[in-house]
């Protein structure tokens, strides 16, 4: 079945991409809780004219991205906590964390949503990687150099 996201679904697309699922995943799941449209003949054209109408917009998104990947391209932002002897962390690091160290060290903010790292949680000390996705063709890897106080 063909479907018209409505909002950004991990794993699956961006907001107001055409996609095509099972018919239940769309029917039990997707539709009810509004994440989705079918993707009627009427949908189809008003979906294309709203995406001429936002193509500029969506550039300019782009670009202001683009200007944020670089500034934080190459960076290592340095997180301390609190750690015991063998290097395992009490509590964790995870991207709440990271977006805070980001306002802190960087001053500028990233919505907690965009960074995805390989584990959820960091929980040793060392260097470890985060991805911020800040758009959809728009990606930098920021190193974390997690550290004992």
């Amino acid at each position: 079945m063909e479907i018209i996201l409505k909002q950004d679904i991990t794993g699956l697309g961006y907001k107001n991409d055409l996609v095509s699922v099972k018919d239940g995943y769309a029917r039990n799941y997707l539709i009810p809780k509004g994440m989705a449209v079918i993707a009627t003949d009427s949908a189809k054209k008003g979906l294309a004219e709203l995406q001429k109408q936002q193509a500029f917009k969506q550039e300019k998104v782009k670009k202001e991205a683009e200007t944020l990947a670089t500034a934080l391209e190459g960076v290592e932002l340095k997180i301390a906590v609190k750690a015991g002897t063998s290097g395992k962390i009490f509590g964790s690091v995870n991207n709440i964390i990271v977006a805070n160290a980001i306002k802190e060290q960087k001053n500028l903010d990233i919505d907690r949503k965009l960074i995805h790292m390989d584990e959820e949680h960091i929980k040793e000390i060392g260097a470890h990687e985060a991805v911020l996705k800040l758009h959809k063709e728009v990606e930098v890897a920021v190193k974390l150099d997690v550290v004992a106080e």
